[in-house]
């Protein structure tokens, strides 16, 4: 079978990967990785909760479907005709799993024996689609339930409760699972629809990494992938305004302590430049509001915040980029305008060199230990493709971003008049704003 291969190389890392373009129309990335015992595998698609409209080439209107579609076709996806894939993995001894995120759908199995007949039952499930009335009927029960279960999470609300006062019409705002009106109108043939638009090998990528031989990876895909046309896939987004919904959402819920999110709304981006900007942000907030911080130690002292505290990583993807942090305390509001102070300051003053210089050393050094762990091997090659890159991309900027560059972003990139604080409270608390 034809296939156009590459070898791609981190000389920092002191690493490598071999990327295949598969006649079949999947990308292939294969980390061989010797003296390894384990190995694992994912087979992802370019589809998530965000991809609700589309069409493919030749169509002239967009289609529209349910919110939480490609969710439950994750679940639906795992049972044949015959038997479901985790009785198959149970005989091979693999540990396999699958997840939805905003923007994706990947399938997964870590094993340490058995590799190839492993390998060969995520390859097929994920190609033999088998939906029926009843079955969907009987996933929209498990899947409501799901969806009411995630009501009662305090941290699931407030950070729902961000995106939706953050995004007034982009998708993103919905629950990856859908709302229980949304999956109602799912059905069978709803399901076959998008899995044959969205899980086409183009827009799907394989990434293993561990103890494999790239020769006997290909020979499985040679055998067992189903060469397709590229359909052309084209998405809609709804238009999303720079502003923000609201600055401020509440809900009380039984809790100890109040829970807040917050969050800035940024410029989206893509590709290289979404990275750069990925990791500008992240070391930028870290060095302003992490652990070593004087922000952090300063209001841990006033018992504004405790070690639940967190600086969230930079939330992204197509049409949206929001930066957050997130915590509990008894005091919400004051944590925004401390943190409100914090950037203003640091603005127009700069902030300090050397904290941001070690941070993005530790950044720099934990990515290129990272190359020593097979899942993150994996997983970091699956989602530079899925976010129009190669794999070590991410090690080269790191290395190159200066104090300079993000103090330019603060000063250019962060509009506090663009922030929404999300709290949970206790059931009967007086309220903020």
């Amino acid at each position: 079978m034809n296939r156009n291969t590459e070898i791609i190389r981190s000389e920092t890392a002191d690493t490598q990967c071999l990327h295949v373009q598969h006649e079949s129309g999947l990308n292939i990335y294969i980390m061989e990785m010797p003296g390894y015992h384990s190995a694992f595998a994912m087979f992802g698609t370019k589809y998530g909760s965000i991809n609700t409209r589309f069409r493919l080439k030749g169509e002239e209107t967009y289609a529209e479907v349910p919110e939480g579609i490609a969710h439950f076709l994750e679940h639906k996806l795992f049972e044949n005709e015959d038997c479901d894939a985790f009785a198959q993995y149970a005989r091979t001894g693999a540990n396999a799993n699958a997840f939805t995120t905003f923007d994706k759908t990947v399938y997964l199995f870590g094993c340490s024996q058995n590799f190839a007949p492993s390998l060969e039952i995520l390859l097929q499930f994920v190609q033999s689609p088998y939906f029926t009335q009843e079955t969907v009927d009987k996933e929209q029960g498990i899947i409501a339930q799901e969806i009411r279960m995630n009501y009662d999470e305090a941290s699931w609300m407030v950070f729902f409760g961000l995106l939706r006062s953050m995004y007034h019409a982009h998708p993103v705002r919905i629950d990856i699972a859908g709302t229980e009106e949304s999956i109602r109108r799912i059905d069978a043939d709803l399901l076959y629809r998008c899995y044959h638009t969205f899980y086409n090998l183009h827009n799907m990528v394989l990434s293993v990494a561990g103890n494999v031989k790239a020769d006997e990876v290909l020979e499985i895909c040679d055998r067992l992938l189903r060469p397709c046309e590229d359909q052309g896939l084209e998405e809609l987004y709804a238009d999303e305004p720079d502003t923000v919904v609201r600055h401020y959402t509440e809900t009380t819920m039984p809790v100890g302590t109040p829970l807040f999110s917050l969050g800035f709304k940024l410029r989206p981006r893509k590709g290289r430049e979404l990275l750069r900007a990925e990791l500008t942000a992240a070391l930028l907030m870290e060095t302003l509001f992490g652990a070593s911080s004087g922000f952090y130690d300063d209001l841990v002292r006033k018992g504004l915040l405790n070690s639940e505290f967190e600086v969230d990583g930079p939330f992204s993807g197509d049409g949206y980029f929001m930066l957050s942090c997130s915590g509990e305390s008894a005091d919400p509001e004051t944590v925004r305008d401390r943190i409100f102070e914090v950037l203003e300051d640091a603005g127009r003053e700069g902030f300090d060199r050397e904290s941001f210089e070690r941070i993005r050393r530790v950044h720099y050094g934990s990515r290129v230990r990272s190359g020593a762990n097979m899942e993150a091997n994996a997983s970091a090659m699956l989602n530079a493709w899925m976010n129009g890159l190669k794999p070590f991309e991410d090690i080269e900027v790191l290395a190159e971003i200066t104090y300079e560059e993000a103090l330019r972003f603060l000063r250019e990139e962060i509009d506090t008049a663009q922030y929404v604080l999300s709290v949970v409270r206790p059931e009967g608390a007086e309220t903020g704003c």
